[in-house]
């Protein structure tokens, strides 16, 4: 069966996949590609990657649409999409309310799991909160770094650390069997990104993935989003 072929960051995965199966009934065909660090993905998509659609941050949407490599007037908001602290089902929900006690949690960790923190948009974030709490160096060992939020995610749930953490977005810590979300950044160490769609300028199925892009933003999958994690923007 042909496919759509899509580049995403790993926070729209747990939605497209709810989707999936509705997109395949109007369309006949199946969502492939990859999902992880939108840094990455706008790597593959630069490198020659053929993709019909993406889902990445506004900014770096809007940044490929003035390289040329988006299709005018097919960009539209997703959502908005919270950086959070994950722990696993059978630990206790940490409570981070403001920027000492989030540095308390951090710290009383013995593993702490995030995304790639050069490429992905919680990575990166992340490794500024630790330095903004002074404690990057402190904690450098235990970090557990992999390519993407879900990765991240799956690796922490079946850990053997006592005392793990993960920070990264929450569509990815609600999409990951094993874990739970245990509540958003502080403020002053917050972050909200608004996730966006668009179809490639080379897309061989524009039409189809425009289709997926009204599935996405449909007032009546309202519902879907947020259980997904996304936010209105």
């Amino acid at each position: 069966m042909p496919s759509l072929n899509i580049l995403s960051g790993g926070a729209a995965q747990g939605l497209v996949g709810g989707l999936a199966a509705k997109f395949r009934e109007s369309t006949g065909l199946e969502i492939s590609g990859e999902f992880g660090a939108v840094g990455a993905m706008a790597d593959k998509l630069h490198s020659g990657a053929r993709a019909d659609i993406l889902i990445l941050t506004s900014a770096l949407v809007a940044t490929l649409a003035r390289e040329g490599l988006v299709a005018d007037g097919s960009i539209t908001d997703v959502g908005r999409v919270e950086t959070a602290l994950a722990v696993r089902d059978a630990n206790p929900r940490i409570l981070a309310t403001d920027a000492a006690s989030l540095r308390q949690a951090f710290l009383q960790a013995d593993a702490i799991f995030v995304p790639d923190t050069k490429t992905s948009t919680a990575g990166i974030h992340v490794a500024k909160v630790l330095a903004l709490l002074g404690i990057a160096d402190e904690v450098a060992d235990r970090l557990k770094i992999y390519p993407n939020g879900a990765t991240a995610m799956r690796h922490m749930a079946s850990s053997d650390a006592l005392r793990p953490i993960g920070c990264t977005q929450a569509t990815e810590i609600i999409a990951t069997k094993g874990i739970r979300l245990s509540g958003v950044l502080p403020k002053g160490c917050d972050l909200a990104t608004v996730y966006t769609a668009a179809i490639t300028s080379q897309a061989v199925h524009a039409r189809e993935a425009q289709v997926l892009i009204d599935l996405l933003t449909a007032v009546d999958q309202g519902h879907l989003r947020e259980r997904a994690g996304f936010l209105a923007v």
